[in-house]
């Protein structure tokens, strides 16, 4: 009896908690396109290696059929993560108004978005939107959209201040510059890489700005090392032996050193994150349940930096972003009507890419000046002074 009794106690509590636990409302996922082909010019010109590149199945910059169904395991794994928090059905389709997913222009997003779509929702034909393959859309391209005032001069001194100079960004890094010279193995006395001297200047439309020396060159160069390796095509038994995870790990800090640039100074995180983060500001008031935004490393980056966040995963170094990777926002209303917001990193390893199998890292990231997850109201102030105005329309 008194076990009896005990068990009902213990059933009672579960319930009164169960009821207690805050409900999620809407979740924005904010993710950069999967594994792709190089970027025509990414490894740049003048790069010496003692094997060839591997060739590649898909034309420059486009999505690979690897990489597609990379996402449509990353797909499968949020329904079941949003299934289990309540926001999506187990099974079957997601009612029309659930679920928005938009894309930047490029094909490696648009399709990155079709096969994350397929996923999470399989045999559900999701629609798929983005603008038209001319227009640059400001949400994901916020600098070329020129949406918000841009002065070169204020930004390259956020740059220098934030850096300590760009000579001084690449000097930080000599270790890894040494690295990917061992593992280009071009064997050529003076390095593997371009002899660039390091500079930074107003782009010529004057909407942006141009890096130049051994950073921009060789963040490029270990990118691409990331890609093939992700795809499987390096090392492949014969060569590109020195493409090892750990190497991989070391040398993406020559990629993350990127955003030292263009996205985590707080003058070109304004304007970077400024359309990104108002689209995601406004989902979690009122929006969709899920509101997927597929773009690139640099929208993932400045919506970090304007967060005040860590972008840590394993197999990658810190402040760089996987293909797939991303942040999500969830905002969470418990019985008393009080809002509250959660933000996680969701990743997938090298060799889980490489594998193509299901192992997905989420992890909660506390948010800076908060002991718990901050009110929804304060968190939106918080982020939205940070961001430049802008005029772009909203898609």
């Amino acid at each position: 009896m008194a076990q009896a009794l005990l068990a009902c106690a213990v059933l009672a509590w579960a319930g009164a908690s169960e009821a207690r636990a805050p409900r999620v409302e809407h979740v924005v996922v904010v993710m950069r396109h999967g594994v792709r082909a190089p970027i025509v010019g990414e490894a740049p010109e003048g790069t010496l290696t003692g094997d060839p590149w591997p060739a590649w199945p898909v034309p420059p910059e486009h999505l690979t059929p690897r990489g597609a169904e990379a996402l449509r395991a990353l797909g499968r794994s949020d329904r079941a993560w949003l299934a289990a928090l309540g926001v999506l059905p187990a099974r079957g389709c997601p009612k029309a108004d659930e679920v928005r997913i938009w894309t930047n222009t490029a094909q490696r997003t648009i399709a990155s978005g079709e096969a994350f779509a397929e996923g999470l929702a399989p045999d559900c034909d999701l629609p798929v939107g983005h603008r038209p393959a001319s227009d640059v859309d400001p949400l994901f391209e916020p600098l070329r959209a020129g949406v918000a005032p841009f002065d070169p001069a204020a930004a390259i001194a956020s740059i220098q201040a934030y850096t300590g100079g760009v000579d001084r960004l690449a000097a930080r890094l000599k270790l890894q510059l040494e690295e990917l010279d061992r593992v280009l193995g071009c064997g050529a006395p003076k390095g593997c890489q371009p002899d660039h001297a390091s500079g930074l200047k107003a782009s010529g439309d004057g909407h942006g700005v141009d890096l130049s020396g051994p950073v921009r060159d060789a963040s490029g160069t270990a990118q691409v090392l990331l890609l093939q390796y992700a795809e499987g095509l390096s090392p492949d038994g014969t060569r590109w032996k020195a493409v090892t995870p750990a190497a991989l790990k070391h040398l993406g800090a020559l990629h993350a050193a990127l955003f030292d640039v263009f996205t985590r100074p707080p003058y070109m995180t304004a304007r970077q994150a400024g359309p990104l983060g108002r689209r995601a500001m406004d989902t979690l008031e009122n929006g969709p349940r899920v509101d997927v935004l597929v773009g690139h490393d640099t929208n993932v980056t400045a919506l970090a930096a304007a967060l005040g966040v860590p972008l840590d995963a394993p197999g990658y170094a810190a402040g760089d972003v996987p293909p797939g990777g991303a942040l999500v926002l969830m905002s969470l209303r418990d019985e008393a009507g009080r809002r509250t917001v959660r933000v996680y990193y969701r990743t997938q390893s090298p060799d889980a890419l490489r594998r193509l199998d299901s192992d997905v890292t989420r992890r909660e990231i506390a948010l800076p000046g908060f002991t718990g997850p901050p009110p929804l109201e304060q968190f939106r102030r918080d982020i939205s002074a940070k961001l430049a105005p802008d005029t772009a329309p909203r898609n």
